[in-house]
């Protein structure tokens, strides 16, 4: 077979479905990386704001992840479920621990995906078979069949078909909607009210579980008020309902204020069951469901994983978790992040096309709108999002309806000073939109 010619964008064209999406109008190849920096083919240095998704949790080539995975490799690289494996027992033993579930047990995966489709999965089958879903509006919680199915961004859900049926329920966005008016306890009030006038119009019985985000990631970095889904967690006890909190994004200290986001809804205890995945592999494949023994046990099938929980990937796990741990990076998510997004909310005060800045710890968002009309224009964050990268600067972007929300999730390592550049670089080039947009309708 003869070599593939033209640029590396024209080959990925050639041989990767059209629906596989590249930032940029001259897409990136990013070749290494360093701290909170990467490089592209081209020798250009970026300040990384986005992480690969959330997912380089603490630092670009972290050495002590490094030394972990090459020391295993050189050691075993694949064995299964079949064994008994070190690595995998010992990591499950630090999130059970750190999950905040009594008598968790772990089960691994290599993607968010797979994490939310076990959860489903293990919640219907603890529930004696239940196929429906609660799941909330602007949601996001992977690509596969079934959590495409339950997704509530129609951005992501290229499907109405799913082997579930999927109820969506109000609360997953503060300043949009029907209760965006009202204050937190009756925003609460009425979420709950929804969620009570939902139920009693199906079969609680056949409800299966309740799916949430703490905090929206693909959505845009959107949230309800603190406490909703204590709120929820009553009401769903009451039908013995699963609660499964979403934490691929929101896991491990990236808020700031909690290790995990279910822990902004604590008054009722944590969840019952939790899927993670992303920054705990530090770019590694590791996803997973930390549950209640008496859930994670339910099926009644043989069940193993042929990669999930693979020796590499958890001996990655585990140098990336001790290494959070030992620097304490949740507290310095919480100072940073609060730092960066105070500079951000200042310095996009008088910026027409800024609608909001939110989030909490290194999980924060800019929607931008169309100046002068308010409405969400993907077009003017794609503009953005290059100004920024001609800049020095990677950012990500989401959101629903519309998708003009700017996600800003650095590694939870970053320093003030970076923070402050960062900061000053991404007002810049909302400044110079909002300027050039303005020029075009004067």
């Amino acid at each position: 077979m003869s070599a593939r010619t033209g640029s590396l964008h024209e080959r990925h064209r050639a041989v990767l479905p059209r629906w596989l999406t590249l930032y940029y109008e001259r897409p990136l190849e990013l070749t290494h990386g360093a701290g909170r920096h990467v490089w592209d083919a081209d020798g250009n240095r970026y300040l990384d704001f986005f992480g690969g998704i959330l997912t380089t949790m603490t630092a670009h080539a972290l050495p002590e992840v490094a030394k972990a995975v090459g020391e295993q490799a050189q050691r075993l690289v694949h064995s299964s479920t079949l064994y008994l494996s070190r690595p995998m027992v010992e990591l499950a033993e630090r999130i059970a621990d750190l999950s905040g579930i009594e008598d968790a047990r772990v089960f691994f995966t290599t993607s968010g995906t797979e994490a939310n489709d076990a959860a489903l999965l293990l919640a219907s089958a603890y529930r004696g078979g239940a196929n429906q879903v609660l799941a909330m509006r602007n949601s996001y919680h992977g690509r596969s069949f079934s959590t495409v199915g339950i997704t509530g961004n129609a951005a992501w859900s290229p499907t109405t078909l799913s082997p579930l049926q999927t109820l969506y329920v109000h609360g997953g966005v503060r300043t949009r909607g029907p209760y965006a008016a009202l204050p937190d306890e009756e925003f609460i009030a009425a979420a709950v009210a929804d969620l009570e006038d939902m139920l009693a119009h199906t079969r609680p019985a056949g409800v299966a579980a309740l799916i949430a985000e703490p905090v929206q990631g693909v959505g845009g970095f959107t949230s309800g008020p603190d406490g909703l889904f204590a709120a929820f967690r009553e009401v769903l006890a009451r039908e013995g309902i699963v609660w499964i909190s979403d934490e691929v994004q929101t896991g491990w200290g990236r808020t700031g204020d909690h290790f995990w986001g279910w822990q902004a809804h604590a008054a009722a205890g944590p969840p019952d069951l939790l899927t993670f995945a992303k920054g705990i592999g530090n770019g590694m494949s590791i996803g997973g469901v930390v549950g209640r023994a008496e859930i994670m046990d339910a099926l009644d099938a043989n069940s193993i994983s042929t990669f999930g929980g693979s020796p590499v990937t958890m001996a990655a796990g585990l140098a990336n978790l001790g290494y959070l741990l030992e620097h304490d990076l949740q507290s310095n998510a919480r100072r940073v992040g609060a730092e960066l997004r105070e500079r951000l909310v200042a310095g996009a005060e008088h910026l027409a096309l800024v609608r909001e800045v939110r989030g909490r710890g290194l999980m924060i968002a800019v929607e931008v709108v169309r100046p002068g009309i308010g409405e969400p224009d993907p077009a003017v964050a794609a503009l953005v999002l290059e100004r920024a990268r001609e800049a020095g600067l990677l950012i990500g972007k989401g959101g629903g309806p519309g998708g003009s929300v700017l996600r800003i999730a650095p590694p939870l390592s970053l320093t003030g000073e970076e923070a402050r550049e960062g900061a000053e670089l991404l007002v810049a080039a909302l400044a110079g939109v909002d300027a050039e947009l303005a020029g075009r309708n004067g």
